[in-house]
């Protein structure tokens, strides 16, 4: 069966289909093809925040940090207390060279879900790339 009906271009099935496909395709390492089902999606059903937070995990995993980081940001515009959002949007601004930007997030997503093995580790290093990037006293 053809991942596309013949109207429009657009997926077969519904937004919840294609959620589950593009999930599967991301987890499979094919980011683009997710991130393509998942505009679908968003377009669709542009208030689900499952749907933004699954394409803004597609789009930098398609390594589109810009475009990422403004997807995650626009998650925390909804939701500010999502602390996955706040970590997506620090590593996206540590791969734009974004340290301090990058390091301001991840701090945030620290503190909202201690303990969180990645979470700190990634802080660690953004903290550790601008020690790096300080001019010597």
């Amino acid at each position: 069966m053809s991942e596309r009906a013949e109207s429009g271009g657009q997926p077969s099935g519904e937004v919840y289909d294609w959620y589950v496909r593009a999930m599967q395709l991301l987890e499979g390492g094919n980011p683009e093809a997710a991130a393509s089902l998942l505009a679908h999606a968003r377009a669709e059903e542009p208030s689900s925040t499952s749907v933004l937070e699954a394409l803004a995990r597609a789009v930098f995993d398609a390594r589109r940090y810009a475009e990422s980081a403004a997807l995650f940001g626009e998650l925390i515009e909804v939701n500010p207390d999502n602390d996955y959002a706040r970590f997506g949007l620090g590593l996206a601004r540590m791969r734009m060279g974004d340290v301090t930007g990058a390091v301001e997030q991840l701090a945030l997503a620290v503190a909202m879900r201690p303990g969180s093995k990645e979470y700190d580790q990634a802080l660690r290093a953004a903290r550790a790339t601008l020690r790096l990037r300080e001019p010597p006293a």
